[in-house]
């Protein structure tokens, strides 16, 4: 009635069907519950105390290697706030020229010294003068800090395009405020030298 009658069917290939798939994993598929038995796992270990010694040394490891990588700068275990290229290239930039952030933390510190020893002596006209150097050089250290963000944003665009990380602008402006001997990752290039 319905489909095909029977004289009108073609014969029937005698050709072979492979039952391999080509590029196959090569063994039958596990069952469900032997899978499952394999992945089952205690949620707690039965012996804590060496459960959380060897995570404790795993952690101790892998801090070892991020404070290596931050005085050579291995890119592969550095934290992930400096890593790409992106990173690198601001860092580059940053430790390539002076920075008046890097000195402020200095002069603040000796007017903070030089003021305290002002008060104890009662030289008024001492107090302020450190005062003022505090604020000037603040006021310095926020316009260099506003044209390196002009000149990072810049050569970002020029090297990288459209297709940027975000707060790279921010993070080199952060590095610009540290003494370039404490600065981590340490500088890889000297004053004065392009970006790698």
């Amino acid at each position: 009635m319905f489909g095909r009658s029977k004289e009108k069917q073609a014969p029937a290939a005698t050709t072979t069907v492979s039952l391999t798939k080509e590029g196959g994993k090569g063994r039958p598929t596990p069952k469900r519950s032997e899978a499952q038995a394999r992945n089952r796992r205690p949620l707690v270990p039965t012996d804590r105390k060496a459960a959380s010694k060897v995570a404790r040394e795993a952690a101790r490891e892998e801090r070892a290697r991020m404070q290596l990588a931050l005085t050579t700068g291995d890119e592969r275990h550095l934290p992930y706030r400096d890593r790409g290229p992106q990173k690198r290239f601001v860092r580059d930039v940053v430790d390539a020229r002076r920075n008046v952030g890097e000195y402020f933390l200095i002069i603040a510190g000796v007017s903070l010294v030089v003021s305290l020893a002002s008060q104890s002596l009662g030289s008024q006209s001492l107090l302020i003068a450190t005062t003022l150097l505090i604020y000037g050089m603040l006021a310095v250290a926020i316009a260099d800090s506003f044209v390196l963000s002009r000149r990072l944003k810049r050569l970002l665009a020029e090297r990288f395009g459209d297709d940027l990380e975000r707060g790279l602008v921010g993070y080199g402006v952060t590095r610009a405020l540290q003494i370039r001997r404490l600065r981590r990752p340490i500088p890889m290039i000297p004053r004065g030298a392009p970006p790698r």
